[in-house]
């Protein structure tokens, strides 16, 4: 069975099959935020997400980080390994070039229903 969480006008940000929760891009709110600002501002967000599926993010298996400019990949790691501690997922991390307008990052996660 399949279920759908959060819709928006163009996607549900999570699809539940089979147990795994497959999230769609998630980018900051703020565009005006440094790197590290929205990374962390992300992350809040995605808490949120796995909350509403029944999930957390110790529970996440995957992510594919979409950056703006790989230059500015170590302050997108700082954040990144406080926020998922010893728990950290298989991750990819493509430089995008454009990601809009401001936009320095976004975060695509598989994870786990606990």
């Amino acid at each position: 069975m399949i279920k759908r969480y959060l819709k928006t006008p163009i996607m549900h940000r999570v699809v539940e099959a089979n147990g795994m929760l497959f999230f769609g891009g998630i980018a900051a709110d703020d565009m005006s935020l440094d790197m590290a600002g929205q990374t962390r501002q992300v992350l809040e967000k995605l808490d949120g997400y796995l909350e509403s599926a029944g999930s957390s993010r110790s529970q996440v298996v995957s992510a594919n980080v979409f950056v703006a400019d790989l230059g500015l990949k170590k302050e997108m790691n700082a954040v990144w390994t406080e926020w998922f501690g010893d728990a950290l997922p298989a991750r990819a991390t493509i430089g995008a070039g454009d990601l809009g307008e401001g936009t320095l990052i976004e975060i695509v996660v598989t994870a786990v229903k606990q």
